[in-house]
């Protein structure tokens, strides 16, 4: 029996979360491992020797013939090789799609959020995955209603791949309403599961499923969800395996963002476009994002005594230089030349002994607001 053939036969076997025979299957290889295991020897919980008796791995080969699902192992050049390095990898994953499921993973975010999604959330995660589309990520997410189907849809608008994983076998497609969802996603890109054939999607598998979300992403970003989320949960798989966490903020009010709100609190970057997700997610350096900045003015940039004597001159109202004098503290010559700066740059005007504002349309009611 050949190593593909061994973690088939485990992924079957054994619970994703039963780490006890994990970490046996890792001590003795998945070969030796599962010859013990068929010849009765203990491996793991004696409940797997209920489902040795149930093996049929040639029943699965045919439904993955008929399915068109391939097996991905570690070592092959489609495994995703970020999931080396989490703590609990999966023995294969399952793959249907016409997209290299290890070369989309390699520069990739992971979207993800609540089921009963707003109409902000569902808008802002089909915003962001398009735009992270277009800059060449790909978007990983679960196939759920609300924000990872609006984050699949807005990869896909982009005419971009992305990757669904599912907590459940590949022979059927779960939620059932988004099936024509899945099949659109296999086209180019990739829906993968741990779960093989013939697995419903329990409770307890999605849990496992969103390590794995998480997993072979470059980093993640919730969009939406609740303080009691599957959301929540992938984030904390993120922080777990050390990658880069985001988190959109919603309404301060919203339930529907509290654990958003959380998740910042507590260190998650606050993300609220695709540059910044690229900026967190993406290539060092290349996906970096220019900072924010405030409407700049045409009296940013004057020296600080030059802009005292600008202020010094009422919006409405014209002033000698002795006002202006005894309002800045400054020498009278020196005033006198700032003036005239003031004068030639089109900020003040003399007219009749006094100085006045020129006023701009646009920027006069805000000409005394700070910088930044």
């Amino acid at each position: 029996m050949n190593e593909r053939t061994a973690r088939m036969a485990w992924s079957w076997l054994a619970e994703c979360d039963a780490h006890e025979t994990r970490a046996e299957v890792l001590r003795l290889g998945p070969q030796h491992a599962l010859e013990r295991a068929l010849a009765g020897d203990r491996v793991g919980p004696s409940e797997l020797r209920a489902r040795v008796r149930g093996l049929d791995l040639e029943a699965m080969e045919r439904v993955h013939r008929r399915c068109d699902i391939r097996t991905v192992i570690p070592g092959d050049p489609e495994w995703p090789e970020r999931l080396d390095l989490i703590s609990d990898p999966p023995y294969c994953l399952y793959v249907r799609g016409g997209g290299d499921v290890g070369q989309l993973a390699s520069r990739s975010v992971a979207l993800v959020g609540m089921r009963a999604a707003t109409e902000y959330g569902v808008r802002t995660a089909a915003d962001l995955a398009e735009g992270v589309s277009a800059r060449g990520m790909v978007v990983v997410s679960g196939a759920a209603f609300g924000i990872d189907a609006a984050a699949h849809r807005g990869a896909l608008a982009s005419d971009a791949p992305t990757v669904a994983v599912l907590a459940c076998g590949l022979d059927r497609a779960y939620p059932l309403a988004h099936a024509a969802l899945l099949d659109q996603i296999a086209v180019d890109g990739a829906v993968v599961s741990e779960q093989p054939v013939g697995y419903a999607p329990f409770a307890s598998r999605f849990l496992a499923r969103n390590r794995l979300i998480s997993g072979i992403s470059g980093g993640t970003v919730v969009v939406e969800a609740a303080l009691r989320s599957g959301a929540v949960n992938t984030a904390g798989h993120a922080q777990e395996q050390c990658r880069p966490l985001g988190a959109v903020p919603g309404p301060v009010g919203s339930r529907a963002s509290a654990g958003c709100h959380r998740l910042i609190r507590n260190g998650a970057v606050l993300v609220t476009d695709a540059a910044e997700v690229l900026d967190l997610c993406g290539d060092l350096g290349g996906d970096a994002v220019v900072p924010l900045r405030g409407l700049e003015l045409p009296l940013d940039h004057l020296p600080a005594q030059v802009r005292a004597v600008h202020d010094a001159v009422p919006p409405r109202a014209g002033v000698g230089v002795d006002h202006i004098v005894r309002v800045t503290g400054q020498p009278p010559l020196t005033v006198i030349r700032h003036l005239a700066v003031l004068v030639v740059d089109g900020h003040l005007r003399e007219r009749g002994g006094t100085w006045v504002r020129v006023r701009r349309r646009g920027v006069a009611d805000c000409a005394n607001a700070p910088a930044g």
